[in-house]
């Protein structure tokens, strides 16, 4: 059973979700608990309050991310064992554990690590005793190995697991322990056919694939982490999303064998995206092979998000998350790329104005020979919208409505992209609203079941 930040927020709340926890217990379950940081963004204890607190010493001066990831684990650790005590004072035995107590283990990487294994004992020998562990959701430990002997280390390093990765714990935890189910509470009844600020009134679905709900989140959807459903998948469990606040049955996820047919799942959107076009149309065919795979390249070691990559015979491009652009733009503006054999040096522009290091860069290039300049023209205010189905997407016609309603609503479509399970978007920000209702209903989501 794994409670969100909402659902962890105030002291009713806890009540609430540890009623809900109890309530398993009497119906002669044994209850595994893992919780998220108290509250979201704003909230004392909310990572991104906890991170605040470490940037704004000075913001010209990046944390390190090992110490990030052991700032940012304690809202989960203190939630864990305030709704252990919370428990307690109803009446029931409970246990808190950091993830590398409950022997959650990952592959070391910082800020977004995967889990590489757990190890049931601990939980099981706190169940056996008679508590209910609560698990500190969104954390793991990493082992550490001498690089001569390899025997491992003392201690191990604390990782986190990426935004919503208590999800990620929680569907885990239960693959370990071969749960019955993986229940994930939130503030919601469950997945939506969109987002019920942008669509008053969107109906709950009650059954959806773990296939729909990885492509809901991968998508912008914020109901549940792609990644609990893959593990979920993986080891089939059943996985339902909840509300804590109600008595809606919420909204079961199964595998899509067990849910035969065709339909339109939801509408989902992205936050703020910036599209960047690159015109290659300068360079040879050899030439842009060589330009495409050292941007892609040098995007893939940084980490960054891309959304809709396209490429032509004249073109590449991509969408990133608003807050990621300036990096992308400190990466790029300004990167010369020598072609390996090539007779032609290449300068990167970042925007059709030339910036001050674009202009440098030029000037030092000059005496060496011929450069040419890839320019990317640069489209901030964008946002990808995306229709999510079961086996629908490759139906005739599907592309041509969505479009054609789109156009109707005179909603530029900038860029699309497709998948098995999705079509999505790039459509202007201010429009967003605009697209997913009319996208919701042209393809009948109203009456979703």
């Amino acid at each position: 059973m794994k409670f969100g930040g909402t659902s962890v927020a105030t002291p009713e709340a806890r009540a609430a979700s540890c009623a809900r926890v109890i309530a398993a217990k009497e119906q002669g379950f044994n209850p595994v608990v893992v919780v998220s940081a108290i509250g979201r963004r704003g909230a004392p204890y909310a990572t991104d309050t906890l991170l605040s607190m470490l940037r704004d010493i000075d913001p010209n001066v990046p944390p390190e991310p090992r110490e990030i990831d052991l700032l940012i684990s304690c809202g989960e650790i203190l939630s864990s064992v305030i709704f252990a005590h919370t428990l307690k004072i109803m009446g029931v035995a409970a246990q808190a554990f950091r993830g590398g107590q409950a022997g959650i283990y990952t592959d070391g990487t910082y800020g977004n690590a995967r889990i590489t294994r757990v190890n049931p004992e601990m939980m099981q020998r706190s169940l056996e005793q008679g508590y209910i562990p609560v698990i500190s959701g969104f954390q793991g430990i990493h082992v550490l190995r001498d690089p001569v002997q390899g025997r491992a280390l003392p201690g191990g390093e604390l990782t986190t697991l990426g935004r919503g990765g208590s999800d990620t714990t929680a569907a885990a935890v239960g693959a370990a322990l071969n749960a019955e189910a993986v229940e994930i509470y939130t503030d919601v009844d469950g997945v939506k056919t969109a987002d019920p600020d942008y669509v008053k009134n969107a109906p709950t679905l009650r059954t959806v694939t773990y296939d729909e709900v990885a492509e809901i989140a991968h998508l912008g959807a914020k109901v549940l982490h792609p990644r609990a459903a893959e593990i979920a998948m993986q080891y089939g469990i059943p996985l339902w999303v909840k509300s804590t606040f109600s008595e809606d049955p919420g909204t079961e996820i199964v595998g899509k064998d067990a849910f035969p047919g065709r339909r339109v799942t939801g509408v989902t959107h992205t936050g703020k995206l910036v599209y960047l076009q690159f015109d290659l149309s300068c360079a040879s065919e050899a030439d842009r092979t060589s330009l495409e795979t050292r941007i892609y390249e040098l995007m893939s070691r940084n980490h960054l998000n891309l959304h809709l990559p396209n490429l032509s015979p004249e073109s590449t491009g991509f969408a990133v998350p608003k807050d990621q652009f300036e990096v992308v733009k400190n990466l790029l503006d300004g990167l010369v790329i020598p072609v390996p054999g090539g007779k032609m040096t290449y300068l990167l522009q970042i925007g059709r104005d030339a910036s001050k290091e674009v202009e440098t860069q030029a000037e030092l290039l000059d005496p060496i020979g011929p450069v040419s300049r890839i320019v990317a023209e640069v489209n901030e205010g964008c946002t990808m919208v995306s229709l999510v189905g079961h086996e629908y997407m490759q139906q005739p016609g599907v592309f041509l409505s969505a479009l054609k309603e789109l156009s109707d609503a005179q909603v530029r479509v900038l860029q699309t992209t497709d998948s098995d399970y999705s079509l999505s978007l790039l459509v202007p920000e201010a429009d967003t609203r605009k697209a997913v209702a009319v996208l919701h209903d042209k393809f009948g989501l109203a009456q979703a079941i």
